[in-house]
C-alpha cells in the first residue's frame, strides 16, 4: 500500500478495506511517501483494527527526532502522526523479505532528499518507482519545485526517470509540487492527479500537466471505461483509477466514473 490517508467525504478508510473486504490482517509493504496527517490519516487505524505491517518504506536519513521537531512545529501530533514518528523509530532492521524479490516481478526505486537541505515534509517526500514489465509509475509524494531540482542533480535519479509510463502529479496536482525541468529527463503517456474539488487557483494545473504529455504523446493513453483517449487522469473528476498491468508491461485502464 502507498500512504494510508482515507476519504473524508466517503468515509472509505484503508484500514476497513483490508480488514473486512480483503479479508487480511497483515499488510506485507507500507510505503509512505509524505509525513504530512492527508498522507496518514488512517494510520493508526491499521492497528486498531488488528492489521500487522511486515515492512514500513519511507525517507530514513531523516532522524526520528528530528522529524519529531519538524512536526512539533507544523501542528498538533495526533495519533496517526504519533504512529507514523513510533513506526520511523522502531522500523530499523534489516528487511526479512525485500520487496524486489518477492511481488512477483514488480520493483521498486525509491529516492529522497534530506536534511539538512531540507526541513520541510515536502521536500522530504519519499519518491518510488514501481515497475512491472516495460510498465513504470511514478509516486513522488508532495514533492515542490526545489525538492525536484535537488534530486535532478543525482545522476541515479535522472536515468530512473526514462521510460516513466505514468507520473502521478505531486503535491496532488497543486503548483508548486510542479517542475519544468522535470521534463526534460521524463516523458509520460498519461499523469494522474490525487485530487477534490478544486477550492485553490494552486490546482488549476490540468491544462499545463496535460501540454506535457501531448509533447510526446499526442493521443495519450485509452481508457476501457469509456473508450476515450485521455492525457491528464484526476480522481476529482474518474473517481478510482485503475491500472491492469501484466508482465510485459502491457496495461488497460478503468475508472469509477465517465469522465
Amino acid at each position: 500500500m502507498i500512504d494510508s490517508g482515507h476519504n473524508h467525504d466517503t468515509g472509505w478508510k484503508p484500514s476497513t478495506y483490508i480488514r473486512h473486504y480483503l479479508k487480511r490482517s497483515v499488510l506485507d509493504y507500507l510505503f509512505v511517501t509524505n509525513a504530512d496527517l492527508d498522507h496518514i490519516s488512517d494510520l493508526n487505524n491499521l492497528w486498531r483494527e488488528g492489521i500487522a505491517v511486515s515492512t514500513f518504506v519511507r525517507n530514513r536519513s531523516v532522524s526520528p527526532e528530528v522529524m519529531k521537531i519538524i512536526k512539533e512545529v507544523s501542528g498538533e501530533l495526533t495519533d496517526d502522526i504519533q504512529r507514523y514518528l513510533d513506526l520511523h523509530a522502531s522500523y530499523v532492521y534489516p528487511v526479512d523479505t525485500p520487496f524486489d524479490q518477492n511481488m512477483g516481478g514488480i520493483t521498486v526505486k525509491t529516492f529522497w532528499n534530506s536534511t539538512p537541505r531540507f526541513y520541510d515534509t515536502n521536500n522530504l517526500s519519499l519518491v518510488a518507482f514501481f515497475k512491472f514489465g516495460t510498465f513504470k509509475i511514478l509516486f513522488p509524494g508532495d514533492l515542490e519545485e526545489d525538492g525536484w531540482l535537488a534530486l535532478l542533480e543525482q545522476p541515479d535519479f535522472r536515468a530512473e526517470l526514462a521510460g516513466t509510463t505514468v507520473l502521478v502529479a505531486s503535491h496532488h496536482g497543486r503548483e508548486n509540487g510542479y517542475c519544468e525541468a522535470l521534463f526534460n529527463y521524463i516523458h509520460p503517456r498519461a499523469i494522474v492527479m490525487s485530487d477534490k474539488a478544486i477550492v485553490h487557483d494552486t490546482q488549476r494545473m490540468t491544462q499545463t500537466y496535460r501540454q506535457r504529455v501531448v509533447d510526446h504523446w499526442p493521443n495519450g493513453v485509452s481508457v476501457r471505461t469509456t473508450g476515450k483517449q485521455r492525457h491528464v487522469l484526476t480522481t476529482r473528476r474518474d473517481g478510482w483509477i485503475q491500472f491492469v498491468v501484466d508482465e510485459f508491461g502491457n496495461f488497460d485502464i478503468y475508472t469509477e466514473n465517465n469522465g
